[in-house]
């Protein structure tokens, strides 16, 4: 029985040694990290969980990184969809998904797991930046773009034991001759649009002025034939008071009106001629009276004539 219990607590500390220079069976996982544990070479577990851990005694462990890391590329040149080559400089967010299934595939390390997905990430770039117009990459459609990147290039290195979260565009630029000539052809289309806006403003104006002329003759259509009501209106009450007036006293209107053909005829340096005896001196021959009665028919006023007189 003593031997028994002695020999458990050699295996105790045994194990303790070896646990704590990294051989099992007991390992300690840190908050993002994986392990995998290897007795003669072949894998016999995989730790991800941070903590303590139960595992063969005698083991090798494998450490990765469980993080999130970021890889950035050389800038290189991409043809667009409109054969437009443009300059893309990119970095990826990725991290080690399955870290038995990466140890396989790159047993020489991060090194050439990092070759290798630049190489899947630029394969899914070039492909959809050469579906697209430049000025889709640019602006147009920048986030789809990058959006469809990242789902393809995930797809493309899970079978590596890897996941990519995101593919971000670090800077775009333009070859020389690809800027000159996407100046002058950004310069063409703002002149195009100039002219076309120049034409419907101008096209708009002009209805705008024809809307305008044709209101205007409609007002001043309508003013004249309101004058015209007025002017009749007018007319007709000049009449009533003509003949209210002449009614009161037909030789005084007469004698009135007299008067007021000769202010109006007889003006400075005014010639007539006209025999002595004619009736329009027949005021000057009466002494600027006039006789009851003696021309009251010829001085009765015509009631369609007086307003032409007056205007």
């Amino acid at each position: 029985m003593r031997r028994l219990g002695l020999l458990l607590l050699v295996l105790l500390l045994g194990f303790g040694v070896t646990s704590f220079l990294g051989f099992g069976p007991l390992v300690m996982n840190r908050e993002g990290e994986q392990r995998i544990a290897f007795l003669l070479g072949d894998p016999v577990s995989v730790i991800e969980k941070p903590g303590l851990s139960l595992t063969w005694p005698f083991v090798t462990i494998d450490v990765f990184d469980a993080r999130w890391r970021d890889l950035s590329s050389e800038p290189r040149e991409i043809p667009t969809l409109d054969q437009e080559r443009i300059v893309i400089d990119h970095y990826v967010v990725w991290r080690i998904a399955d870290p038995l299934l990466f140890r396989r595939t790159f047993p020489t390390g991060l090194p050439e797991a990092e070759k290798q997905i630049d190489q899947q990430v630029r394969g899914q770039l070039r492909e959809v930046v050469g579906q697209k117009s430049l000025m889709q990459v640019l602006k147009g459609e920048r986030r789809s773009v990058l959006e469809e990147i990242a789902k393809k290039s995930s797809a493309a290195v899970e079978r590596f034991g890897v996941e990519i979260r995101d593919v971000r565009i670090n800077r775009t630029e333009l070859p020389q001759g690809t800027e000159e000539n996407v100046f002058a052809r950004m310069r063409a289309e703002r002149d195009r649009l100039a002219r076309k806006y120049r034409a419907e403003g101008e096209e708009q104006a002009r209805a705008i002025r024809a809307e305008a002329d044709r209101e205007a003759q409609v007002i001043v259509a309508e003013a004249r034939r309101d004058a015209e009501v007025e002017r009749g209106k007018g007319d007709a009450e000049a009449a009533r008071i003509y003949a209210e007036a002449y009614s009161k006293d037909a030789d005084f209107y007469a004698f009135t009106r007299g008067l007021e053909a000769y202010r109006k005829t007889l003006g400075k340096g005014t010639t007539l001629v006209l025999p002595p005896d004619h009736e329009f001196f027949r005021l000057f021959q009466s002494g600027g009276e006039l006789p009851r009665g003696s021309n009251a028919g010829r001085a009765r006023p015509e009631p369609s004539a007086e307003p032409a007189l007056e205007r």
